[in-house]
């Protein structure tokens, strides 16, 4: 098994700026043409709203009081270098793992660097249906869940020798 080239773990990276930085663009058009938590109707069942979440996941920890947004940057740090090294000790080969961990990456920093900046994660999509409303969530939540599914998927092909 050969270990992952360094030009091809350079790509990699550069998928992951090119995912971090769309992430904050789309979280800096929806801060400037949205009010904070002001719902605009895309779709009857798609709003945009503005809201910023201060806790993790589905807003967990959110009133804990501040300490969380350290202790979260912290576990989103330490995720990040693991995810960082094992990518690295990827075969040259491999495909689709190296594309699930790029787009956790991508997405890790991405709402990282909304918690060091703000001390909130920026969240805009609103999905609802019948009165049952999904937490907002935004294009780096999007890519982690992607590269979750693809990490999942990726455990239950057999692996070629």
């Amino acid at each position: 098994m050969l270990p992952m080239r360094p030009s091809k773990y350079f790509l990699w990276l550069g998928l992951v700026v090119l995912l971090v930085l769309l992430d904050q663009w789309t979280k800096f058009l929806a801060t400037q043409a949205l009010e904070l938590y002001r719902p605009r109707e895309v779709f009857s069942w798609l709003n945009l709203t503005l809201a910023h979440n201060t806790g993790a996941a589905f807003s967990f920890l959110a009133g804990a009081g501040g300490w969380q947004r350290w202790f979260l940057s912290g576990v989103a740090v330490i995720i990040c270098i693991v995810l960082l090294v094992w990518l690295w000790r990827l075969p040259h080969r491999a495909r689709m793992l190296p594309t699930a961990l790029v787009l956790i990456l991508g997405g890790a920093i991405g709402n990282l660097i909304d918690r060091v900046r703000f001390g909130y994660v920026v969240d805009f999509i609103d999905v609802h249906y019948s009165g049952w409303h999904w937490p907002a969530f935004n294009l780096a939540d999007t890519i982690i869940v992607i590269g979750v599914g693809l990490l999942l998927l990726e455990s239950f092909i057999p692996r070629r020798r």
